[in-house]
């Protein structure tokens, strides 16, 4: 018996020194501000602690449609024409794009050929199209419903993906990017500690799509002059672009008319960095191609020298330029007064890739620091005044055996905080409450296996036996109430947001602290207590 209970006693205290381990680590010195300093590296604050800016995007999806579609009309009449299929031009149209980008339509097309129309549809979009004809030679596909939404959620991964890439770059610690399961195709945004909010909006926000485009016709001064200069109505392969602020020479905003399909893509950017033109001496961001994509623009520029090209970012021409010579893998953006900062932010961002569709600020609050040391101060001063009065209570009810409660909830506070600090947990104000919450929880452990205690000496069993049928009575029911309450905190943690999700996993480790603290750390207690005491004599209880 006495052997067993060095052991066990042992155990506990290697628990006990593995976990302060975990809340300090290994102090660089044992000064006040050393030890305090390594328990902030250790426990990380959330956002509502340390402060900073919390934000919820709504991905705008159906333009992800949009782009893939329009993408894939532009290709169908190659494809007709690489298979001897001669369709009228401008005859592949979206016939509603806002309403309902997944659809496509084929009009005029060779009532002859529709047995050919139909196999190269089918061959080439069948996967991703219902297609279908019509009256008067037309012909319709429709993205079916699981591409569409195959399409949705990898734009939600991909803005995920390239936002987190964006925020690490920028170099904001401890941040939350994940999508926010209380809308559809939401991100939440956590950026603790952040200085600059409204950069950092800018960065996240900007979609960084950077194209290549064939110029078609202008400058033109204005969308009406540049509708009226083609004919009144723009071509369906053809779309109007405007310059960016001082990038056109007149110094104002001028309009080209563009080729829709981009020769170079934001996914054919392999990197970016920023540069100085000789010239001007003025920052500018110099751009490298994929190899795949540097051989289809080589091929390209090499078949169109002496034509104007137009370098598109965020659906604004930065630079007009026409072709000299065979081009690679390798360009420029420069101009347009750009600043240092914005270079690095450029490139910054074609580094980390384009979003594939906007983002939609729903929500966006600041918390700052004073009011995080503020919640800081209130939550602990909660924490200690409720820890402390439940330790006055045990002792004054329960007597000596209230020092064995005391003991086992303070052993569970220590356990707890080692947890995080092993884990890199992320403590929120919420997650203060759980403390205070698993403290009322190891508590109420402690009253029921007491209580039963108390019953069995009344029954008139010996406090050896009382204390092992208490203890053994209790195990059950401790048990239960446990395992329902990490139930409800699992379900909190899937379904909630950062914070919440805090206090589920400060909740969820308080409670496995509990089960060995109230039951284990407990008895081993009593058991030694008993050991010193003769047999039969009283206990206070």
């Amino acid at each position: 018996m006495r052997k067993n209970l060095t052991q066990k006693t042992i155990l506990i205290i290697a628990v006990l020194l593995i976990c302060v381990l975990g809340i300090t680590g290994i102090p660089s010195g044992f000064s006040g501000a050393a030890l305090k300093q390594s328990f902030l590296d250790r426990i990380h604050l959330g956002l509502d602690l340390k402060g900073g800016t919390h934000l919820i995007l709504q991905v705008m999806v159906d333009e992800a449609v949009g782009i893939t579609s329009d993408s894939d009309a532009a290709h169908i009449q190659q494809d007709m024409a690489s298979n001897g299929i001669t369709l009228p031009p401008n005859s592949v149209v979206k016939p509603d794009p806002k309403n309902h980008p997944e659809l496509i339509q084929i009009n005029n097309a060779p009532p002859d050929r529709s047995g050919d129309i139909r196999s190269v549809l089918n061959s080439r979009y069948g996967q991703d199209y219902d297609i279908a004809s019509g009256a008067n030679n037309t012909w319709t596909l429709t993205m079916k419903p699981t591409a569409e939404a195959d399409l949705k959620k990898r734009a939600l991964d991909q803005s995920i993906e390239v936002i987190r890439q964006r925020v690490d770059s920028l170099g904001v610690s401890e941040p939350v990017v994940q999508e926010y399961n209380l809308g559809s195709y939401q991100i939440l945004v956590e950026l603790p500690g952040v200085d600059d909010p409204a950069r950092v909006r800018e960065v996240i926000q900007s979609t960084a799509r950077l194209e290549i485009h064939l110029v078609l016709g202008g400058p033109y001064s204005s969308e009406a002059d540049a509708q009226q200069q083609i004919g009144g109505s723009v071509p369906y392969d053809a779309e109007l672009v405007p310059t960016a602020p001082g990038a056109s020479e007149s110094g104002g905003i001028s309009w080209y008319e563009i080729r829709r399909t981009a020769e170079v893509g934001g996914t054919d950017i392999r990197s970016a960095r920023v540069g100085t033109n000789t010239n001007t001496n003025e920052p500018e961001v110099e751009f490298y191609l994929t190899t795949s994509a540097g051989d289809h623009f080589a091929d390209f520029t090499g078949a169109n020298k002496g034509k104007p090209l137009a370098v598109i970012l965020d659906n604004k021409i930065q630079e007009v330029a026409n072709i000299r010579d065979q081009i690679r893998d390798q360009g420029t953006i420069s101009g347009g007064a750009m600043t240092m900062q914005q270079a690095n932010d450029l490139a910054m961002l074609l580094n980390t890739g384009s979003l594939p569709a906007s983002l939609h600020y729903l929500q966006e609050s600041t918390i700052g620091p004073s009011l995080g040391a503020d919640s800081i101060r209130q939550g602990v001063m909660a924490a200690i005044i409720g820890m402390l009065a439940v330790l006055i209570f045990m002792l004054v009810y329960y007597h000596g055996a209230g020092i064995n409660a005391d003991l086992a909830l303070i052993l569970n506070l220590v356990i707890l905080l080692g947890f995080m600090g092993y884990t890199q947990s992320v403590l929120t104000l919420p997650g203060i409450a759980g403390v205070i919450l698993t403290v009322g929880m190891g508590v109420d452990s402690n009253v029921l296996i007491f209580e039963r205690i108390r019953e069995e000496l009344r029954a008139g069993k010996s406090p050896a036996a009382a204390v092992d049928q208490g203890f053994a009575h209790a195990w059950t029911t401790i048990l239960d109430t446990h395992v329902t309450t990490v139930v409800s905190a699992a379900i909190l943690f899937l379904f909630g947001t950062g914070p919440v999700k805090g206090f589920a996993v400060t909740l969820t480790a308080g409670l496995c602290a509990n089960l060995f603290t109230a039951v284990f750390v407990s008895r081993v207690i009593f058991d030694a207590h008993l050991n010193k005491k003769l047999r039969g004599e009283p206990i206070s209880i």
